[in-house]
């Protein structure tokens, strides 16, 4: 499986939605074309056709995520991921992947803050076979304390193994859970390993009821199809399952941030220091919603590729960064960050490069942005359309997270649109009010003395090993 951070969205984001065509503000946008209708179960259906072949994405996406845990329960949305392949009375544990397998396809899941999803890609005339065994999990999962309790150890090592052995994992962990006071989102999507070692069985089986309903849930289906073939698979499926109710999506507010804050971490396994930081910022849903749309282009102005002004200057010019990264998520049913990335050059000292970068960082919030260089910005937005639409896969994915988290498919397909009627004067303003320094949490990622190596060496602690014949499975 695949747990992400929320970060790790930004790259999706950079394959979708920062991969529309740009258009003038007054033409008509669109970007997949997708075909959607709901079930009489509240369950809503997109269907987005792309014949180049003769394959389908077969996407389930639940409005729940590790961000709609209850305190002291975190990581449960992420191992129900994990019991969702442990079988149902009709298709026994290990029989959904063996049939997905020798049918030719490819299957996996992937687990955020805001939602989890279950995916296949198979031949077109398998996608009767994904639907029924989705459809029967969705609402027949036969969880077992046998199953669960060594799945929890495969959670656990798949922890150990993907965050507290991964330097910039853990550092990743340590500065959102300084971002974030007071959201769910302070918390790491595979959770905190105590509470995955203390909740029980009832708390999955409650939480799968809970969340796990039709009407809880998008089904997206991309690739050699239409709606005429989709439809009626849908409804003998899916539409077969009864509604439930749901319970709301609560996000607490964050309080104003009056305090920038640092987060530095020395480990022995770091070779490639590190420079980070992250700005608490507005989403589509949540905070000053007005600089969703600026920000998009103010993150392709600063570290969009090659030319831009971040890379231009510090990779390109000064030599001082061997990478640099700039990313901006706005996808989220609450806050989300603004995220700055930088490792230095051989030889260079890190507080040499963090002065660079602060500098730069200043100087956009202060001086704003050019003309010339929000229109690039917007063209290189809208070169990578042909890639985004070539895929069949990456539509699914796009809408799914736009849906999910509470935008609908009329505002994906307007992203061009607004995205175009972007001016200089707006992305300059979103820039001075996120890019605040008690916005900020910064994190400096950096190798370890020979005392504190030792230090950790002794302290630290094996995760439990898992049963025999088990692995994890994908953590990033």
């Amino acid at each position: 499986m695949q747990a992400f951070h929320r970060a790790a969205a930004i790259g999706l984001l950079a394959l979708g939605l920062l991969s529309a065509p740009i258009l003038s503000p007054g033409a008509r946008a669109q970007v997949f074309n997708p075909e959607t209708f709901t079930l009489k179960n509240g369950m809503q259906v997109v269907v987005i056709s792309n014949h180049r072949v003769p394959v389908v994405s077969h996407m389930v996406y639940y409005k729940v995520g590790s961000a709609d845990e209850a305190m002291g329960k975190t990581g449960l949305a992420h191992m129900l991921e994990h019991m969702m392949f442990k079988g149902t009375k009709a298709v026994p544990a290990g029989e959904f992947s063996h049939l997905v397998a020798v049918n030719g396809g490819r299957e996996n899941a992937f687990t955020t803050a805001d939602y989890t999803a279950f995916y296949q890609n198979v031949a077109v005339d398998k996608l009767d076979l994904v639907m029924r065994l989705e459809a029967d999990r969705m609402a027949h999962l036969d969880l077992k304390d046998a199953n669960f309790q060594p799945e929890r150890q495969v959670v656990i090592e798949e922890r150990r193994m993907r965050v507290e052995n991964e330097p910039s994992a853990l550092l990743d962990v340590q500065m959102e859970a300084a971002l974030y006071l007071n959201s769910p989102y302070h918390h790491p999507v595979i959770g905190w390993r105590s509470e995955i070692e203390h909740y029980v069985l009832k708390d999955l089986v409650d939480f799968y009821r809970r969340w796990y309903a039709p009407n809880n849930a998008i089904l997206l289906v991309a690739g050699d199809v239409t709606v005429a073939q989709v439809r009626p698979l849908a409804e003998k499926y899916y539409g077969a399952l009864p509604a439930r109710p749901v319970p709301p999506r609560d996000r607490t507010e964050e309080p104003p941030p009056v305090a920038a804050r640092t987060v530095e971490m020395r480990d022995p396994d770091v070779h490639q220091p590190s420079w980070n930081r992250l700005y608490l910022a507005p989403s589509y849903h949540q905070g000053e919603v007005q600089y969703a749309y600026p920000l998009q282009v103010l993150s392709e102005v600063l570290g969009g590729g090659e030319t831009s002004r971040l890379y231009k200057d510090l990779v390109f010019d000064q030599k001082l960064a061997a990478s640099v990264s700039v990313g901006y998520d706005p996808d989220a049913v609450g806050l989300t960050s603004f995220s700055f990335g930088a490792s230095p050059n051989p030889g260079v000292a890190m507080d040499k490069l963090q002065a660079a970068i602060v500098a730069e960082i200043q100087t956009i919030a202060n001086g704003g942005v050019s003309v010339q260089e929000v229109e690039r910005a917007k063209q290189r937005l809208g070169a990578s359309i042909a890639y985004a639409k070539d895929s069949f896969q990456t539509g699914a994915r796009v809408l799914g997270s736009v849906l999910a988290t509470g935008s609908s498919v009329e505002d994906e397909e307007a992203w061009p649109r607004r995205i175009a009627a972007v001016t200089p004067d707006q992305v300059s303003e979103a820039a001075k009010q996120v890019l605040r320094d008690e916005r900020s949490v910064t994190g400096l990622l950096l190798p370890a003395t020979p005392e504190e190596a030792t230090t950790r060496a002794v302290t630290s602690q094996p995760a439990p090993q898992l049963p025999p014949g088990m692995s994890g499975r994908e953590f990033r």
